[in-house]
């Protein structure tokens, strides 16, 4: 299978392994473009019975994923549109790297916020580098909620109180803590993590397809209200964009600098101050 005409990723193949690398500008900002990518190599590599595991990485060193675009945000409908599918487009494209049944892995090294945590939390494995690897749930700081897996995931990974304090905080959380809470599966020196999850990635592939298939629905059994949670998270988000807070505080965001370079290498932990009172 050929994968190519992406704007903001490209693909690699190498033994049944499939290194789906970000690479849209200095952010990596999760912009409309950045989704319907993610979500055309989702069903292209869902059906590629060549590949048996999907790592997602970044070509930019300092940002995985810097997280979804406001701007984009501002435009949503209040209520989600009549449809028949139980999840709406953002939930169902990122949802696809829990459900393809391929292993997946989010190899982190830079900042992963907002819609870049969710996109990694819905992978079967995460992996962050010591000292680079930054963790965040920003929304609540600009009048919003996790809206694309976040509040769902979460509290079934590291329990709803350490998921409260990384939702509600808005707070960085480097690999080292992320490991401890369960955000992420290991957290592992520079000179190390390339190895380590390639490794992993080429030895899961060497297994039988159908055997890494079956695996992940065996260990996803816990799963079965998790569609209806997200469905219900989108709901409660689209809820959260309309209200007078959002508006104010997502638009105070944005004219502070949010989403540009200089800010966003900012430490997120105290990043909410200038917004006091918005």
């Amino acid at each position: 299978m050929s994968y190519e005409d992406f704007k903001t990723l490209r693909v690699k193949c190498d033994n049944g392994v499939a290194f789906v690398t970000l690479d849209h500008g200095e952010l990596n900002l999760m912009d409309w473009a950045m989704l319907g990518d993610l979500d055309r190599v989702g069903l292209q590599l869902a059906a590629d019975d060549a590949i048996k595991v999907v790592v997602l990485q970044s070509a930019n060193p300092e940002f995985f994923i810097a997280h979804a675009d406001l701007g984009a945000i501002t435009t949503l409908p209040a209520v989600p549109a009549p449809r028949e599918q139980k999840l709406g487009w953002v939930h169902a494209l990122i949802d696809r790297f829990r459900t393809m049944p391929k292993a997946t892995i989010a190899k982190i090294q830079g900042r992963c916020r907002g819609g870049g945590s969710e996109l990694a939390l819905a992978c079967d494995m995460r992996f962050a580098e010591l000292g680079k690897g930054v963790l965040c749930q920003p929304e609540v700081g600009v009048g919003i909620i996790p809206g694309a897996g976040g509040s769902v995931r979460l509290p079934r990974l590291v329990g709803r109180g350490r998921a409260l304090e990384i939702i509600l905080g808005c707070g960085d959380f480097p690999a080292d803590v992320a490991e401890r809470y369960g955000y992420i599966n290991r957290a592992l020196p520079g000179n190390e993590i390339d190895y380590f999850v390639n490794s992993l990635a080429t030895r899961i592939a060497g297994f039988p397809a159908e055997t890494i298939a079956l695996a992940k629905r065996a260990a996803s059994m816990d799963d079965a209200t998790l569609e209806d949670h997200l469905a219900e998270e989108e709901k409660i988000f689209l809820q959260s964009v309309h209200t007078d807070a959002a508006k104010r505080r997502m638009a105070a965001a944005v004219a502070g600098g949010m989403q540009t370079a200089a800010i966003e290498k900012c430490c997120f932990t105290h990043i909410w101050a200038p917004l006091a009172g918005v």
